[in-house]
């Protein structure tokens, strides 16, 4: 099986957060789309370890940052690749609240969901949730994807991403 083809699938980066009081979580995501119009809703993918799927599943609720291709590779990094069990990933960015929830001020647009359902999908759970507000912020912006964060910026899956391929497969 060539798992490159997987890669042909289109797919942005964003940014999910959340907020249990004043506990923050995020963490970067490939898998975010809209599921329905009316009502709107937004699905998720996230990675049974990462500390923001915890916060998603105790909050029940998410926002989802699109990023546009313009962003600092530090922010992506920050949030891809280092655990918020660990660090605050909050502490040196610019962030505004949306419905509770901390969404970063790079953001080209921004979605807030309250969880309606989950599905497990055995490494990661896929949230569904219903939108509650949305904005755009920047029109000048294009959305980044991930082949521009690949091709363009050079950037790697982390482990936990359902992108991730293993360096010897990747050859």
């Amino acid at each position: 099986m060539n798992r490159k083809a997987l890669q042909k699938l289109s797919y942005g980066v964003y940014l999910v957060t959340t907020a249990n009081g004043n506990q923050f979580a995020g963490c970067v995501a490939n898998s975010a789309m809209q599921i329905t119009s009316a009502p709107a809703q937004i699905a998720v993918s996230l990675n049974h370890d990462n500390a923001t799927h915890d916060a998603v599943v105790q909050a029940g609720k998410f926002a989802v940052a699109v990023l546009p291709t313009d962003v600092e590779p530090s922010l992506i990094g920050g949030f891809g690749y280092r655990s918020g069990r660990d660090i605050n990933k909050f502490a040196e960015i610019l962030y505004q609240m949306q419905d509770g929830m901390p969404v970063p001020r790079v953001a080209m647009a921004w979605i807030t969901c309250e969880v309606v359902q989950t599905m497990d999908a055995g490494t990661h759970t896929i949230f569904l949730g219903k939108v509650l507000d949305c904005d755009v912020t920047r029109e000048d912006a294009f959305p980044m994807t991930y082949q521009y964060y690949h091709t363009v910026i050079k950037g790697q899956s982390p482990k936990n991403a359902p992108t991730y391929v293993p360096p010897e497969e990747n050859a």
